[in-house]
């Protein structure tokens, strides 16, 4: 049984980049843990809105079995105008707690902000003289923000593990459809139909009918 933590900058990140790989481990016996990075501004959102958000993660959280859900109260939007320094003690106080064997964390290159400061002061817990118990470390992809990273200068999201999860990918369409607000219809990147095109996308590289896609950070064998 191993300790994993998905390191998602909202809630939603974590089901669009990894949500059948999440309950492939759940389904292996594994504990799986939910750390979302911010939380809605109350100047930009009426309580309603984000009453309706907390259920919300409320819910993913029973539909995933998480052991732990962790939610910080930085704004979204805003992560970096937080000091690194900041985030990365609130990170390293959660592998701490949780003692994580495996971390997944979004791509650095990602079109918003708070993907980019989230990568950044997690691969800074990931070093082994600071939480020796992380062995291993992934990069997600997110539709809608890795895909409109246009970097001229970054290489762009370039996977080389890949997670089948054939059988698993109506399931994750169930979860990310309680996200309401953030579900659109095709084209819009987060919708089913996007959802099924990427996992078919990924699933061609590795031969398997759906798929999730990383990149490897750590690897201790």
């Amino acid at each position: 049984m191993k300790n994993i933590l998905i390191i998602a900058p909202h809630p939603d990140d974590e089901t669009l980049g990894c949500g059948g790989t999440l309950l492939k481990h759940k389904h292996a016996g594994d504990n799986i843990s939910w750390l979302i990075m911010t939380t809605m501004d109350s100047t930009m959102f009426s309580s309603e809105h984000i009453q309706k958000r907390q259920k919300e993660i409320q819910k993913v959280a029973e539909l995933y079995g998480f052991q732990e859900t962790i939610q910080f109260s930085f704004k979204t939007t805003q992560l970096d105008t937080i000091p690194m320094g900041k985030l990365v003690t609130y990170i390293g106080d959660v592998f701490r707690k949780i003692n994580p064997d495996t971390v997944y964390l979004p791509y650095r290159g990602d079109a918003h902000s708070d993907h980019k400061a989230t990568f950044d002061a997690s691969v800074s817990c990931i070093k082994w003289f600071r939480y020796p118990s992380v062995k291993k470390a992934m990069v997600y992809e997110t539709l809608s923000e890795t895909d409109f990273g246009l970097n001229t200068d970054s290489n762009g999201f370039r996977p080389n593990i890949f997670s089948g999860i054939d059988g698993l990918l109506d399931r994750k369409i169930e979860i990310m459809k309680v996200f309401e607000s953030e579900i659109g219809e095709f084209p819009f990147p987060r919708s089913e139909e996007s959802i099924r095109a990427l996992a078919a996308l990924r699933g061609t590289a590795c031969g398997c009918k759906a798929a999730e896609a990383f990149m490897l950070l750590k690897e201790v064998i």
